[in-house]
C-alpha cells in the first residue's frame, strides 16, 4: 500500500498563482509607495518631470511581467509532459528573437525620436529622460522569455523572486540617488534621469535574478530525450507572442495607458492655453499626487477581490458555484474600491498634506480618487474574462476607454485645467468598467446588479461619509496646515472611516456569512467586527 502525497494538479497551480499573486501585490505596493519620498525629495515640479516618463517605463515593465511571459508559459504548459522541456528550447529561442528584435525596434524609436516625442509633450528638455527609459527595452527579451519558461514548467519562484528584487533595487537606488542629486545641487532634469537610471539598474537586476535560476535548474537537470514529438512551428509561437501577448498587455497597461495620455495633454494643454511653463509644470507634478493613490487603492480592492479568480479559471467559468464566485469577485471589487474612493474623497486634505507636505490640488486629487472605484471592477472583470478564454473584448474596451480619455482631456483641460483631465479619467474608467460588466453578463449569464444589495452599499457609503464630516468638523479647526497634525488627523480618519464603513457592510449582509468565509481574512474581520 502507497500513500500518494503528491499534490493534486489543481492544488499546484493555485500555489503558483498565490506566489505570483502576492509578489504582484508587493511590488504594486512598492511601485506606489516610493512615490512619496520621491516627491518629498525633488518637488511638485521634479514628481512632473518623473512622470512624464514613466510611462514609457511602465510599458516595458508590464511586457516584461504580465504580457510575453504569460504567453510563453502557456504555449509550453500545453505540450505533454514527455517532451515538455524539448519543446520548451524551440519555444525560448524563437521567443527570444523575436522579443529581441522587437526591444531593439522600441529603443531605436524612443533613442532617436526623444527629441520629437519631448517636443510633442511640449517640455523638449524631457529628450534625454526619454533617451535614458530607452534601455528598458533592452532588458525586455531576457527577463519574458526566462519568467514566461519557468512558468511554463510549473515553477513560479524565479520570476516572483525577479520581480520583487527588480522593484527593490529599482526604489533602493531613485530615493538614494535623487536624494544625493539634489543635495549636490543638479538641475530637476538630472535628477529625473538618475531616478530612470535605477529603473534600468532594477531591470538587470531581474536579469541576474533569473540567471542564477536558470543556472541552478540547468544543472540540476539532465535531459534524455527520445520520443519524437511535434515541435510547434515558428510562426505559431511568434503569432501568439503578437495576438495573445498584445491582448494581455493592453488589458494590463490599463492606468499606465492613462497616465501615457496625460503626458502627452496636460502639460501642453496648459502651455497651449498660455499658462506659464513652471507653473504648468508644478500643476502636472500635484495632478501626479494622485496615481499613487489610485495605484494603491486599486491594489488593495483587486488583492481581495482577484483571489477568487484562479478558481474561476480552473473551473472553466461553468456551474452555478463558479457562476456565484464571479459575481462575488465582482462585488468585492465594488465594496472595497467603493470604500476607499468615498473615504479618498472626504479625507484627501490631510493624506494628502500628510503624503506631499501641503494640501495643494486637493479637490482635483479628491476627483480623481473615484477612479479606484472604476479600475479595481475593470481590473477585476477583465482578469475573468481573460480566464475564462476571452481576452480580446477587455483589450477592445480599454482602447475605447483611452480614446475617450484623450478626446474629454483635450476638451476638457483648456477650460478646468487639472481638474478637467481628473473628470475625463474618472469618466473614461467608468465606461471601460460598465462595458466590461455588460461583457461579462454575456458571457456568463450572471448579472452582479441583482445581488449588489444597493442599500446596504449605499448605507455604509453614507453613515461611512457622516461620520467623517463630523470628524472633520471638529478636528480641521485645530490641524490648520501642519503636516504631523494632518497626519495624525488623516490615520485616524482612515481608521474611524474604515470601520464604520466595514460594520454597516457586516451587520446590513452586504455579503453572507458564506461569502465572508471566502474573502481573505474576512472570516476574521466578522469575528472582530461582531464583536465591536
Amino acid at each position: 500500500m502507497t500513500n500518494d502525497v503528491s499534490p493534486h494538479p489543481y492544488q499546484k497551480v493555485w500555489n503558483g498563482a498565490m506566489i505570483l499573486t502576492v509578489a504582484g501585490i508587493l511590488t504594486k505596493i512598492l511601485s506606489a509607495v516610493y512615490r512619496v519620498p520621491f516627491q518629498n525629495i525633488v518637488g511638485d515640479v521634479g514628481f512632473y518631470i518623473y512622470q512624464q516618463i514613466y510611462p514609457f517605463y511602465g510599458v516595458a515593465i508590464v511586457l516584461a511581467t504580465y504580457g510575453f511571459p504569460v504567453v510563453i508559459s502557456k504555449i509550453i504548459a500545453e505540450h505533454p509532459l514527455e517532451g515538455r522541456d524539448l519543446a520548451a528550447r524551440k519555444i525560448r529561442w524563437v521567443s527570444f528573437l523575436f522579443l529581441l528584435l522587437l526591444g531593439l525596434l522600441c529603443f531605436i524609436l524612443l533613442y532617436v525620436g526623444a527629441f520629437s516625442i519631448a517636443s510633442l509633450m511640449g517640455d523638449e528638455e524631457l529628450a534625454v529622460l526619454i533617451k535614458m527609459v530607452a534601455f528598458s527595452f533592452l532588458i525586455l527579451p531576457f527577463v519574458s522569455v526566462w519568467r514566461g519558461s519557468f512558468q511554463g514548467m510549473g515553477d513560479m519562484t524565479p520570476t516572483a523572486v525577479s520581480q520583487v528584487s527588480e522593484q527593490l533595487v529599482r526604489v533602493a537606488i531613485i530615493i538614494i540617488l535623487s536624494y544625493a542629486l539634489v543635495k549636490a545641487g543638479f538641475s530637476l532634469y538630472d535628477v529625473g534621469a538618475g531616478a530612470l537610471f535605477g529603473s534600468v539598474a532594477g531591470g538587470f537586476a531581474a536579469v541576474l535574478v533569473l540567471l542564477f535560476f536558470y543556472q541552478k535548474n540547468k544543472r540540476r537537470n539532465i535531459h534524455h530525450q527520445t520520443a519524437k514529438i511535434e515541435l510547434p512551428t515558428s510562426f505559431s509561437i511568434i503569432k501568439a507572442l503578437i495576438v495573445q501577448g498584445m491582448t494581455i498587455c493592453i488589458t494590463s497597461l490599463l492606468l499606465i495607458l492613462f497616465q501615457m495620455v496625460d503626458a502627452f495633454t496636460i502639460y501642453a494643454g496648459l502651455i497651449n492655453g498660455g499658462m506659464m511653463e513652471e507653473t504648468a509644470k508644478e500643476l502636472k507634478g500635484i495632478y501626479d499626487r494622485g496615481q499613487p493613490l489610485i495605484q494603491l487603492g486599486t491594489v488593495v480592492a483587486t488583492a481581495f477581490s482577484l483571489s477568487l479568480v484562479p478558481f474561476i479559471i480552473l473551473s472553466g467559468g461553468k456551474g452555478k458555484e463558479v457562476k456565484e464566485k464571479i459575481n462575488l469577485s465582482i462585488r468585492v471589487s465594488i465594496a472595497v474600491g467603493a470604500g476607499a474612493a468615498f473615504g479618498i474623497a472626504w479625507l484627501i486634505t490631510p493624506i494628502n498634506t500628510m503624503l506631499f507636505s501641503n494640501g495643494s490640488g486637493s479637490m482635483v486629487l479628491g476627483v480623481l480618487g473615484f477612479s479606484i472605484l472604476f479600475c479595481s471592477i475593470s481590473l477585476t472583470a477583465a482578469a475573468i474574462l481573460q480566464g475564462l478564454g476571452n481576452p480580446y473584448l477587455p483589450a477592445l474596451y480599454v482602447i475605447i476607454g483611452i480614446a475617450l480619455k484623450y478626446i474629454l482631456n483635450i476638451v476638457l483641460i483648456p477650460a478646468f485645467h487639472t481638474l478637467g483631465a481628473a473628470i475625463s479619467t474618472v469618466t473614461a474608467f467608468g465606461l471601460v468598467a460598465l462595458l466590461l460588466l455588460i461583457a461579462l453578463k454575456k458571457r456568463t449569464g450572471n448579472l452582479m446588479m441583482k445581488k449588489l444589495a444597493i442599500t446596504p452599499l449605499l448605507t455604509s457609503i453614507g453613515m461611512m461619509s457622516a461620520t467623517l464630516a463630523v470628524f472633520l468638523l471638529f478636528t480641521d479647526p485645530y490641524v490648520g496646515d501642519s503636516r504631523l497634525l494632518s497626519t495624525i488627523q488623516g490615520f485616524l480618519g482612515v481608521m474611524i472611516g474604515g470601520f464604520v464603513y466595514l460594520v454597516i457592510l457586516v451587520k446590513n449582509s452586504f455579503f453572507s456569512k458564506e461569502e465572508w468565509m471566502l474573502i481573505p481574512l474576512g472570516k476574521q474581520l466578522v469575528k472582530l467586527l461582531n464583536k465591536a
